[in-house]
């Protein structure tokens, strides 16, 4: 479950690339050039032509020999000219903390976001274990009481889940939340505001399941607060969307599904 209780259908996108023939317009005789060819060219004049192609060949090969390393690691996007301007960006962290501006504050969201959106919600001890590591002291208590409300135990029972969180025998629990990106709405030193678009997945797996695992879109908004080490969580809120046009995959069976969530293992680090 994502940090609400809205669950769209599957949603998603399926890209592709065609080429285009175009056929030059003919003549009477069939000839492209209306019947009047080209005038052929000369030996020396090809000559010419072949030594500029080898040059040209031997400088790109050059140039490709030269950017090789930045290319291959593609750590950063400034030294590597190739990178798309929409291509993922942003460096990993170093020591403890995230760092105190404005990409560390997308960072910190984009990290709480997956923590509030995971199965670990729905266990007691476990989610007062999440809130404590990511609230401000100042709304601790606060953060704790309103999860508490929202993953209750009649809420439990109502998806079909055990008292303590957990999956009935024959079926596996899916929640999980990807973040696709973020951006920083206010920056202001020790505060910032920061929206972390997300895609969940959130259902129960095996036959019979009458909550079978769907996947929605939705918007995070946190208010953070810098603690002189770290950002912490002052207040959360979500909305549904920005929702893709949905993609004609054809679903997968519970089985398929069930084996996927075992197999691939959730991220624990979304920048």
């Amino acid at each position: 479950m994502s940090l609400g209780d809205e669950n769209d259908g599957y949603e998603g996108g399926v890209g592709g690339a065609r080429q285009t023939r175009t056929r030059l317009p003919e003549g009477a005789t069939g000839d492209p050039y209306g019947g009047r060819r080209p005038a052929a060219r000369g030996s020396r004049s090809l000559i010419t032509v072949v030594g500029v192609v080898v040059l040209l060949i031997a400088a790109i090969a050059f140039a490709n020999r030269g950017n090789g390393g930045d290319a291959d690691t593609g750590t950063d996007g400034a030294k590597n000219p190739g990178v798309s301007p929409t291509a993922a960006t942003g460096v990993v962290p170093v020591g403890k903390g995230w760092a105190k501006d404005e990409q560390g504050a997308q960072s910190a969201a984009s990290n709480y976001a997956v923590l509030l959106g995971s199965d670990g919600m729905f266990n007691d001890e476990r989610r007062h274990d999440i809130v404590r590591s990511i609230a401000d002291p100042s709304t601790l208590e606060a953060l704790q009481s309103g999860f508490d409300a929202d993953y209750s135990q009649a809420f439990r029972t109502q998806i079909g889940l055990n008292a303590d969180g957990s999956a009935p025998d024959g079926s596996t629990f899916v929640n999980r939340t990807v973040p696709a990106g973020a951006k920083v709405k206010r920056f202001a030193g020790d505060t910032a505001e920061v929206d972390v678009w997300c895609v969940g997945l959130f259902g129960l797996t095996g036959e019979g399941s009458t909550k079978p695992v769907t996947s929605g879109w939705f918007t995070v908004s946190f208010k953070l607060q810098w603690n002189n080490s770290d950002w912490k969580v002052l207040s959360t809120s979500q909305k549904t969307g920005p929702t893709p046009v949905t993609g004609d995959n054809p679903v997968s069976g519970s089985e398929e599904i069930s084996d996927a969530v075992k197999e691939f293992g959730g991220f624990t680090y979304a920048r």
